[in-house]
């Protein structure tokens, strides 16, 4: 007989050999007893903290069935949950930051409605989006941004998204986007670390438009595709997951208005296996 860690290892790789896409939800991050760095020294770290630690408490209550092999992995476990009671939603802000591994438009609209849906509301308050490839630096440009921002646009009219916003515009591009866009950025983040005090063309710019400028200490890359598949591996006990490639991350925060402070926060991840 084989032993019971083998024999889980054993069902746990033929769900993932099956499965085409992975999706986790880390649960709260106020209450940080479940991952090993309680204070990790960057977004990136805390972010493959999470997925390791989610894997992990997943992979060990998980008891698969052999005969059920779903095309999706949902990685979460009840006590992670963060969903709102509709008495409470009125109280509550759900600001959100989508970080986009991949230019797949569908993939903002499959991150949007799995946040409504694992927070039990029918609208997200914020959605700020960090696209990917190149910053404004490297030749970002207005059509690079604005499939995406379509995307949005339209999660807007259908009244899932309340406001949306951008990540690391120069006051150029900012301007470009905003003459161009039908549904306005409400915000655009600023990463400090590039830029010690905010620029004075894009905060005039910001101010005549009632643009929001907040703040933000991401990296360029959120997490590496070495890194995520690192993460992965350490949570299910080094299963093979060399086919898997990050999809999209998304961070949320559920804030008590009245009094300004973080009841939750925390990360759903989606990754997808590639085509053979």
């Amino acid at each position: 007989m084989d032993p019971p860690n083998t024999n889980m290892n054993a069902q746990a790789q033929v769900l993932l050999n099956h499965a085409r896409t992975l999706r986790l939800h880390t649960g709260n991050l106020v209450n940080r007893s479940r991952l090993k760095k309680k204070c990790p020294s960057s977004p990136s770290e805390e972010l493959q903290d999470c997925i390791q630690a989610s894997l992990s408490d997943w992979f060990s209550a998980t008891k698969p069935a052999s005969t059920v092999f779903p095309e999706t992995l949902e990685c979460s476990i009840p006590q992670a949950t963060d969903a709102i009671t509709p008495e409470e939603r009125e109280e509550l802000k759900v600001s959100v930051k989508l970080f986009l591994c991949e230019s797949v438009q569908s993939s903002i609209r499959d991150a949007v409605e799995m946040a409504c849906q694992t927070l039990a509301v029918s609208q997200l308050d914020s959605v700020i989006i960090a696209p990917p490839g190149p910053l404004e630096s490297e030749g970002l440009s207005l059509s690079h941004l604005q499939p995406g921002w379509e995307e949005l646009e339209a999660l807007v009219r259908s009244q899932q998204i309340a406001a949306i916003g951008t990540s690391d515009l120069d006051k150029d591009l900012l301007e470009k986007l905003y003459n161009w866009a039908q549904v306005k950025p409400s915000s655009n983040q600023v990463n400090l670390a590039s830029c010690c005090v905010m620029p004075p063309d894009l905060t005039a710019f910001a101010k005549e438009f009632d643009i929001q400028l907040l703040t933000h200490s991401d990296p360029k890359e959120l997490m590496s595709a070495a890194t995520f598949k690192e993460a992965v591996q350490d949570g299910m006990q080094d299963l093979n997951i060399a086919d898997w490639r990050l999809e999209w991350v998304l961070r949320y925060s559920i804030i008590v208005k009245s009094r300004g402070i973080i009841k939750a926060k925390g990360y759903l991840v989606s990754a997808r296996k590639a085509s053979p």
